[in-house]
């Protein structure tokens, strides 16, 4: 018990003596289930337990996180079960535990799924209760801490882990001291020898700087002084580590200008104080244009609070100035574990702790919607930004975004429904394109259509973990029904060599072919046939074979001819395309093919990139064009032409009469001759001989072919 001695008088300072007994409970029953366990330091196990729930009682955490701490290994690594510790030390602390604990008892085919499952089943956890993500990040603090005695590849793994997750929810969750240590022991275990020198160069820097930071601090202190401020107000502030490495880098520039900056902190005690150091040293110094942030009227999304200002300090240095409340100094560096107070009114939850379950909130949305672990867990690193956009709505709401974020990322932070049926936006009153990327203080207006959908191009564009996952899941959706479709039509049109048809095939026959393949839904089926994973001729013969009675004439009769073709529309959707080999178009020739999670891809018969597949005559599906039909086809085009001025303008406006140009290239043959190659838009054939007929008239033209 000689160990828990000092933690104990820790806790006592703020847990009631009944408090402080179960926490004691909790480390006597750990210490038992970890006994002969050692840490690879050579120490016994508990110490690492103990060490976490140190970390945590520093922060002033409740019992239960407390407790949680001293059990958060014991799942993993003893025979003691869920339903024990929630015997022992009720649901809560069961709960705490469970969620921070891995997922042991499952086999993954690789570490990066193992890892992803993990991570989704840790933030599902903390949606129900957020303190699993506080244990966690202090259990991975003490980790990193005692990170040298791993072999080096663990290390290495661990480190990076540590700054592409834990660091980011640290800054996430306005963490900031955690994630200040994060990322300088993931940096120096990763890096090791940029670390060193960069640490080197720093305190080098530092007996450079001392005269002029000294001044620049007098001058500060002096300025406030006069007007009642408190001389402690003013302190210097530190550049980490890691950030300086990260400035370095991203901004490609050398040490000596990341250090030019002279940074200090002015704390004072209340609000409008705040803003009257901020008048006061905007008379000292001279501000920069442009670089003045209130983070006091909009906090980030992290709840973090501060004024900052650049000033041209003495000799030209910028000085750096953040100014904020002792309160949201406190708020700063702890973020959600600030006055942590659980189950409370919502009038006592802080900034942090708010902003915090609106984040949760999100991210069980994209959970919902990801398809697997993997997905999901690479949307939540797209959603962990370090910086904001503010942006608002017409109603003068202020949404915040990730930067870099576009229109359409704003329409899916207002709504999911908003992002899936956007057609266009107004930005500040004016027309914008949806992937108009947004801007501190605009005003977005979104237009909606319910027959809208979204576009797969959307993915290239937005930068938001919520919209990529709805973009994604809406446009799996929307394949797995147009799979379905095409599936069930290139079945029935390969049953109907044996006069059957999907409806009048036996649900015992169906039933009995589901089974075989380990299929749930006959629907599950039709989308791999629709898909191309399966043929649909191999089905149509097995579901023959398991029909076994023969039909009548008349349900012969009602079953579609075995040469009838599928009729291709055009407007199938995904799972129907157009071979960018051949460029089929209305009135050629054509013929399907299937590929595996492609579709149907449609060629013309005679492209030569069907020759290595003639003999696999399982994949080709007889198709013809609808009669009559209406719509636009891509075809390309390559022109020869004379090298002289003016032709270029002459092609595409004898083209642009009649169609549109969707793609134009021209490269020289020669010192006389070009070739000009285009990807025009035309409805049929008789369109595009229309066009190539009036390409032919101009002179300088000298061949004209069409891409097959």
């Amino acid at each position: 018990m000689f160990e828990f001695t000092d933690l104990r008088d820790e806790l006592a300072l703020y847990l009631n003596e009944e408090q402080v007994t179960a926490v004691a409970n909790a480390y006597l029953y750990a210490a038992k289930a970890h006994k002969g366990q050692k840490r690879r330091t050579g120490e016994d196990y508990i110490t690492h337990p103990l060490a976490v729930a140190r970390i945590l009682c520093d922060m002033r955490m409740d019992h239960e996180s407390i407790m949680a701490a001293m059990l958060h290994d014991v799942l993993e690594d003893t025979t003691v079960s869920k339903s024990m510790l929630a015997s022992q030390f009720g649901p809560a602390v069961a709960e705490l535990v469970d969620g921070v604990s891995k997922l042991t008892q499952i086999k993954f085919e690789n570490r990066v799924e193992a890892q992803a499952e993990n991570f989704r089943k840790m933030l599902l956890a903390m949606s129900r209760d957020i303190r699993v993500i506080l244990v966690k990040l202090a259990d991975r603090l003490h980790n990193m801490r005692t990170l040298g005695v791993m072999p080096v590849e663990k290390r290495r793994r661990i480190a990076r882990e540590t700054l592409e997750i834990y660091a980011p929810i640290a800054n996430r969750l306005g963490m900031n001291n955690f994630r200040i240590e994060f990322e300088d022991l993931g940096f120096s275990t990763l890096f090791p020898l940029r670390s060193r020198t960069l640490k080197e160069s720093i305190r080098k820097a530092r007996g450079n700087r001392k005269e002029i930071m000294r001044m620049i601090e007098t001058t500060l202190r002096q300025g406030l002084q006069k007007h009642n401020f408190p001389p402690d107000a003013v302190r210097g502030r530190e550049k980490h580590l890691y950030s300086i490495y990260k400035k370095m880098r991203h901004k490609h520039v050398a040490f000596s200008q990341i250090m030019d900056f002279y940074a200090f902190r002015i704390l004072v005690d209340d609000v409008d104080s705040c803003y009257r150091a901020l008048g006061l040293i905007h008379q000292l110094y001279k501000p920069v244009p442009g670089r003045f942030k209130d983070y006091i009227a909009i906090p980030k999304a992290n709840g973090y609070q501060s004024l900052h200002t650049t000033l041209f300090g003495p000799y030209g240095v910028p000085i750096e100035i953040q100014i904020r409340t002792h309160e949201m100094h406190h708020m700063a560096e702890q973020g959600i574990a600030a006055h942590w107070l659980y189950k409370t009114p919502e009038s006592s939850i802080t900034e942090a702790q708010a902003s915090a379950r609106t984040w949760l909130k999100n991210l069980l949305d994209m959970q919902k919607s990801a398809g697997n672990s993997v997905e999901f867990m690479q949307n939540v690193k797209i959603d962990l930004f370090p910086d904001e956009v503010y942006v608002f709505t017409p109603k003068g709401d202020i949404m915040e975004l990730p930067a870099g974020a576009t229109v359409v990322d704003f329409a899916y932070a207002v709504h999911t429904d908003v992002g899936n049926h956007c057609i266009a936006a107004r930005v500040d009153r004016q027309s914008a394109p949806l992937s108009t990327i947004l801007e501190n203080g605009q005003t977005v207006e979104i237009d909606r259509d319910k027959e809208a959908m979204p576009n797969p191009a959307w993915l290239s564009f937005v930068v938001s973990g919520k919209a990529r996952s709805n973009i994604r899941h809406f446009l799996k959706n929307q394949q797995r029904t147009e799979s379905i479709v095409l599936g069930q039509r290139l079945l029935n049109a390969a049953l109907a060599d044996h006069q059957l048809s999907t409806e009048n095939i036996s649900p015992l026959a169906i039933q009995h072919l589901l089974h075989e393949l380990s299929l749930q839904s006959f629907d599950e089926l039709l989308a791999d046939i629709g898909m191309g994973n399966r043929t649909g001729v191999l089905v149509a013969r097995r579901l023959r074979e398991l029909q076994g009675a023969k039909l009548s004439p008349t349900t012969a009769l009602k079953t579609p001819s075995a040469t009838s073709p599928l009729v291709i529309k055009g407007t199938e959707g995904m799972m129907i395309n157009f071979a960018t080999c051949c460029w089929p178009i209305p009135g050629d020739p054509i013929v399907g093919v299937i590929g595996s999670g492609q579709g149907l891809t449609i060629h013309m018969e005679g492209c030569k990139e069907l020759n290595a597949i003639r003999r696999q005559t399982e994949k080709f599906v007889p198709v013809c064009w609808e009669e009559g039909m209406i719509g636009t086809f891509q075809v390309k085009l390559f022109i020869e032409t004379l090298n002289q001025r003016g032709v270029l303008a002459t092609i595409t406006s004898t083209i642009a009469e009649s169609a549109n140009i969707n793609s134009i290239q021209s490269q020289d043959k020669d010192e006389h001759y070009s070739l000009v190659t285009l990807i025009i838009s035309v409805q049929n054939r008789v369109h595009l001989a229309h066009i190539m007929r009036r390409l032919r008239t101009i002179k300088t033209i000298t061949k004209i072919t069409r891409a097959h």
